[in-house]
């Protein structure tokens, strides 16, 4: 058994499940950790993909009692809960459309740690700008978000297909441009990587099956669990933190961060 590997495994769980839900991007946060520690995971970087789901399903946990009721709501024919999930089901389909088509070329990203570090500092400048220039907001619960505001936040989150942007720093700053609080505006986030990361990971499975090993098998396991773990104790905090302090602090640690990874890939080169 090849105890530094299960480390260095734990580690990259713990980093997915603290960051995935952060407007600090997770994927480059991963992508920044497995080069530093010169991990070596399951090839075609699907391991990298599917750990995500642990942290998905932290969030499943946590908001079950929403899930349900929005599940029974719609069977009901019920309006809220029909304006919810069809909110969520429009704000995940340009996504879904671009993430087949472009497939192989963000696969080919996640091999340049430079492309993370600008994306941080870009993404920590837009953070800053969108907080200082956003209105008073017009919708307060994930109920209340319309079809066109979910069009717009899922057609955004299409720029977290490059490393470093942030899934979930895309759907909440677009969300807060379109005049949604910061609370309703994270948990949207968090209910639309439900079907978001779901869909990744059964595609990315599907397109990588014949290169999985037993070994492969349990390391995903393993940083799913770790993943899962881990994000059940940021989801909620992060919640409450950014309704009372806002983002900036994260798009300073993303300047920060990102400005460290690009000197020192830089200097390395």
């Amino acid at each position: 058994m090849d105890w530094m590997l299960i480390a260095k495994t734990i580690l990259i769980g713990l980093v997915e499940g603290l960051t995935e839900f952060l407007p600090v991007s997770s994927t480059g946060h991963i992508i920044l950790a497995a080069k530093v520690l010169h991990f070596q995971g399951p090839p075609g970087k699907v391991f990298e993909i599917v750990i995500q789901l642990g942290a998905i399903l932290a969030v499943c946990f946590l908001y079950r009692a929403k899930i349900m009721k929005t599940a029974t709501g719609v069977l009901a024919r019920e309006a809220a809960s029909t304006r919810f999930a069809t909110a969520v089901i429009v704000a995940f389909l340009p996504a879904a459309v671009i993430g087949v088509a472009l497939h192989k070329y963000i696969k080919a990203l996640l091999d340049k740690p430079i492309v993370v570090a600008v994306s941080l500092i870009v993404g920590g400048v837009a953070i800053l700008v969108i907080e200082r220039l956003a209105q008073r907001p017009r919708i307060k619960s994930v109920d209340d978000v319309d079809w066109k505001t979910a069009l717009a936040i899922g057609i955004c989150q299409c720029l977290a297909m490059v490393p470093g942007v942030s899934r979930s720093g895309a759907t909440i700053m677009a969300a807060r441009a379109f005049r949604v609080d910061r609370a309703t505006a994270a948990e949207f986030s968090f209910f639309l990587a439900i079907p978001t990361m779901l869909g990744a990971t059964v595609y990315d499975l599907y397109k990588n099956w014949s290169t999985l090993s037993w070994e492969g098998g349990g390391i995903i396991l393993l940083g799913m669990v770790v993943a899962f773990l881990s994000a059940l104790m940021v989801v909620q905090a992060f919640v409450a933190f950014i309704s009372r302090h806002g983002f900036g602090i994260f798009a300073w640690y993303r300047i920060v961060v990102g400005a460290l990874a690009l000197g020192l890939i830089l200097t390395l080169h």
